[in-house]
């Protein structure tokens, strides 16, 4: 008779958060894949589950492989307990392999509710929660970020310490006055939300930050500046396209558009324009 998978999000930030459904699957599971081992059996260490079932690495190096293995575990009979450093497995975090793979054998999978810094942000951002999306860790090249601009959802998205200070900076120079907020250490003793407009918050984050971040993007207004802006980069990178000089041409959109010549240049290439 096969065993199952259960996918069990860990904290984080607050141990208290380990539903016990959680901490029984931990308990009674012959094996556990994480992300890392190490801190796997910390968290066991603190939850007072000893001994402890066995740990396997499971991370984006050995994923692919390690999603074959405990699949024919589960095959023989063996329940596998699946987690990541923190939070929910397979969001931006290994494990949708494993999972895939499970599914595609046929065997038992079982997801088990929990801690998640997505909703979690997204809910204490103020920001609207009818219609939204999760982006991953932010695109980091200006153009890309123009496009999560436009979006007519409300934007999750996680980002380093070391460049949300930049990533705001880029973010407000094309939309400087879209509602955002920024969440920092959720769950945590320093535990930070600051809300306000990009502008705003590009010059409150220019400095170093500690803790892990994520940043929610209110949506595009329709009929608002900021589309117009998303216009204007998509009629200057159409123009390159065809083979206009960027500069010149981000000089041209911007005469049409009444946008700045050297926002447009910075959203399509990623750099300011020389003068």
């Amino acid at each position: 008779m096969a065993g199952r998978l259960v996918v069990c999000p860990t904290p984080i930030g607050n141990l208290d958060d380990v539903t016990p459904r959680v901490r029984e699957a931990l308990v009674t599971a012959d094996f556990i894949a994480c992300e890392d081992t190490r801190r796997t059996g910390s968290l066991l260490d603190k939850l007072g589950i000893r001994p402890h079932p066995r740990l396997v690495s499971n991370h984006e190096g050995n994923e692919t492989a390690r999603a074959t293995e405990l699949a024919q575990r589960i095959e023989r009979g063996e329940n596998v307990a699946l987690v990541s450093d923190a939070g929910m497995p397979a969001i931006s975090d290994p494990g949708y392999k494993l999972i895939r793979r499970c599914i595609d054998r046929a065997l038992e999978v079982t997801v088990l509710p929990g801690p998640s810094v997505v909703p979690v942000a997204l809910v204490a951002s103020g920001l609207p929660t009818d219609r939204w999306r999760f982006e991953g860790f932010l695109p980091r090249r200006a153009g890309e970020m123009e496009r999560v601009l436009r979006s007519a959802e409300t934007v999750v998205a996680f980002e380093s310490p070391r460049r949300v200070g930049e990533s705001l900076a880029a973010l407000a120079s094309l939309a400087p006055d879209r509602e955002a907020a920024v969440c920092r250490e959720l769950t945590k003793m320093h535990e930070e939300v600051a809300r306000g407009s990009l502008g705003e918050l590009a010059r409150r984050f220019r400095g170093d930050v500690k803790g892990e971040i994520v940043l929610v993007i209110g949506p595009a207004a329709s009929g608002s500046q900021d589309k117009d802006v998303g216009f204007a980069v998509d009629a200057l990178r159409h123009l390159v396209q065809s083979g206009a000089r960027p500069r010149a041409a981000a000089s041209v959109v911007a005469a049409l558009t009444g946008t700045r010549a050297n926002d447009l240049y910075k959203a399509l290439t990623g750099r300011e324009a020389r003068r």
